[in-house]
């Protein structure tokens, strides 16, 4: 509110990994999801209802994550999801092909003295 938060673009494909993360914690529901990405990105990674919903969508899709519904802590019905087998091993692949990046992009910044 009195904090403005810097909004970054999350790289195609990242915001599968922030989800599946974030779910391997346990079930949780839409808004909640959305909320952990951005607390734990210290409100760097903000993401949006129209992006969050389409990925969760996708990745039931491809058997990564299951849905069901649940009652949330406000006593209302909501659709929680939940990371499935299939799910983790991806996420780990995920995490292995994110840190071959992250080690690529960090080679080109700071190379190596010669």
């Amino acid at each position: 509110m009195g904090k403005k938060a810097t909004q970054t673009e999350i790289l195609q494909g990242t915001l599968d990994m922030l989800i599946l993360q974030t779910l391997a914690v346990g079930p949780a529901h839409g808004h909640t999801i959305a909320h952990v990405i951005g607390h734990r990105s210290e409100e760097v990674l903000l993401v949006e209802h129209g992006s969050l919903y389409p990925a969760l969508h996708r990745l039931e899709d491809r058997g990564w994550i299951a849905s069901f519904w649940g009652t949330s802590e406000n006593n209302r019905k909501a659709r929680y999801y939940r990371l499935t087998s299939a799910g983790r091993k991806q996420l780990n692949v995920e995490t292995s092909r994110w840190e071959r990046v992250v080690h690529a992009v960090n080679q080109v910044l700071r190379p190596a003295e010669e």
